[in-house]
C-alpha cells in the first residue's frame, strides 16, 4: 500500500531545475524579511514614516487642486490617478532595488570586491541583499489613492481597461527598477555623483506624478522618450479616463509602456555592464 501511495506522489524537481535555482534567493529574502520584523517597534516606526511621506505627497496634490479646477489638462480625479499609479510603481521598485543607492558606499570602502567572488551574479546579489519592507507604508497610501481615483473617475470599465491597469503597474515598476539599475551602473564611474543619479530616480518619480503638459517641450521629450516616466502614469491615465492627449503625448502611447520598459531595461543593462567592467578593485 505504501508503494502504491508513493507512486501517486508528484516527483520532486530535478536537481538544477528552476526550483533549485530559485531556492537560494528565497532563503536570502526570507532571512532579510525576518531580520526587519525582529525589532517590531523600529519596523512600525519606519512604516509610519513612509506612510507620512506618502500622505505628504498626496496632500500636495490636494492643496493644488483645492485652488485650481484643472492643471495641465487634468482634473483632481485624473491627477489622483496619476499620483497613485506613479507611486505604486516607484514604491514596488524602491522595495526591490532601491537599495542600489548604497552602492557608492560599497565602492568607496572596497567592500564590493566580496560580491565579485561569490557564485551569484552581482546584480542579483544586490537585489537580494535587502528588501525594505518598511516601504509598504507608501505603497499602501498609493493603493488607497488608486481605489479612490478609480471610484470617483469616469472610468468606462472593460476588459481592455483592466488589462491596461495591470500592464501599467507591471511596466511602471519595471521602468523605475531600470532607472535604479542604470543609476547603480553609473555609480561605478560617478562614485560621488549621487546628485546626477538621483535626478534619474527620485527626480523621475516626481516627474511621473505630474501632468506632463505642465513641463516645457524639452522636458516633456526628456521624461517621455529619454527617461520614460510619462509611460508610468500620465499616458495610462489619459487612456483609462479617455482624456485627450496632444502631439507629444497621445493617449494610445499608453499601450506602448511595455516597450518603454524593455528599452529602459536594455539601457540599464548596458549601464550596469559598463560599470561593473569598469571597476578595477579597491586597489585602483
Amino acid at each position: 500500500m505504501a508503494d502504491r501511495l508513493m507512486s501517486w506522489r508528484t516527483p520532486p524537481p530535478a536537481p538544477g531545475g528552476p526550483a533549485d535555482r530559485l531556492r537560494p534567493y528565497r532563503v536570502i529574502l526570507a532571512a532579510r524579511a525576518r531580520a526587519q520584523l525582529q525589532y517590531r517597534t523600529s519596523f512600525v516606526t519606519d512604516v509610519l514614516g513612509t506612510i507620512g511621506v506618502g500622505l505628504t505627497e498626496l496632500a500636495e496634490v490636494w492643496v493644488i487642486f483645492h485652488n485650481v479646477d484643472v492643471l495641465g489638462g487634468l482634473h483632481f480625479g485624473a491627477a489622483l490617478l496619476v499620483f497613485a499609479l506613479s507611486n505604486i510603481g516607484f514604491s514596488l521598485a524602491d522595495m526591490l532595488v532601491g537599495h542600489l543607492d548604497t552602492l557608492p558606499a560599497y565602492i568607496r570602502l572596497g567592500q564590493i570586491d566580496a560580491f565579485y567572488v561569490r557564485p551569484l551574479p552581482l546584480l542579483t546579489q544586490f537585489m537580494t541583499s535587502d528588501i525594505s519592507l518598511r516601504r509598504v507604508g507608501r505603497l499602501a497610501v498609493a493603493v488607497v489613492a488608486l481605489v479612490v481615483a478609480l471610484a470617483i473617475g469616469d472610468v468606462r470599465w472593460s476588459a481592455s481597461i483592466v488589462a491596461l491597469l495591470a500592464v501599467t503597474i507591471v511596466s511602471g515598476t519595471a521602468i523605475f527598477s531600470a532607472l535604479f539599475t542604470a543609476a547603480g551602473g553609473l555609480q561605478f564611474f560617478l562614485v560621488d555623483g549621487a546628485e546626477l543619479t538621483n535626478s534619474m530616480t527620485y527626480g523621475g518619480s516626481y516627474a511621473a506624478q505630474q501632468s506632463q503638459r505642465v513641463f516645457p517641450d524639452p522636458l516633456r521629450i526628456l521624461w517621455t522618450f529619454v527617461i520614460p516616466t510619462a509611460f508610468v502614469a500620465y499616458l495610462p491615465t489619459l487612456a483609462i479616463l479617455d482624456l485627450p492627449g496632444d502631439r507629444l503625448g497621445p493617449a494610445w502611447l499608453a499601450w506602448c509602456s511595455p516597450v518603454a520598459a524593455v528599452v529602459a531595461w536594455l539601457a540599464a543593462a548596458l549601464c550596469w555592464r559598463a560599470g561593473t567592467r569598469h571597476y578595477q578593485g579597491a586597489g585602483g
